[in-house]
C-alpha cells in the first residue's frame, strides 16, 4: 500500500514563508517524480512544482517562478517546498502527488492535502 503523507501548512502572513513536506512509501513502488498541487475554492487543481528525482530537474508554475523552491531528499523518498514571499493569491490546499511504477504499471498518488493560509 503506497502512503503520501504532507506537512507543513498553515496561517502565515503576505510576505512571509512556509515549509511543507512530503514524504512517500510503498512495497514495490518505485518513485520517479514527486510535486506539489494546490487548489483554491472553486477553481481547478494547479501544479506549482515538480522534480524528477533521478535527475532533480525542476518545473514551476510562473506565478511562483523565483518565490517557492522545491528540493528532494532522494534516500527518504521525500520532497519539500520552500515557500518566501508569500501572497494571498498564494492561499488554497496543497496536495502532494507523487508518479512511479508498481511493476509495469503507470500509477500516481495523491497526499490528503495541507491547507495554506496567506492572510494578515
Amino acid at each position: 500500500q503506497v502512503q503520501v503523507v504532507e506537512s507543513g501548512g498553515g496561517l502565515v502572513q503576505p510576505g512571509g514563508s512556509l515549509k511543507l513536506s512530503c514524504a512517500a512509501s510503498g512495497s514495490g513502488f518505485n518513485i520517479w517524480a514527486m510535486g506539489w498541487y494546490r487548489q483554491a475554492p472553486g477553481k481547478l487543481r494547479d501544479m506549482v512544482a515538480e522534480i524528477i528525482l533521478s535527475e532533480g530537474s525542476t518545473d514551476y508554475a510562473d506565478s511562483v517562478k523565483g518565490r517557492f523552491t522545491i528540493s528532494r531528499d532522494n534516500a527518504k523518498n521525500t520532497v519539500h517546498l520552500q515557500m518566501n514571499s508569500l501572497k494571498p493569491e498564494d492561499t488554497a490546499t496543497y496536495f502532494c502527488k507523487v508518479d512511479g511504477n508498481i511493476g509495469d504499471a503507470q500509477v500516481y498518488y495523491w497526499g490528503q492535502g495541507t491547507q495554506v493560509t496567506v492572510s494578515s
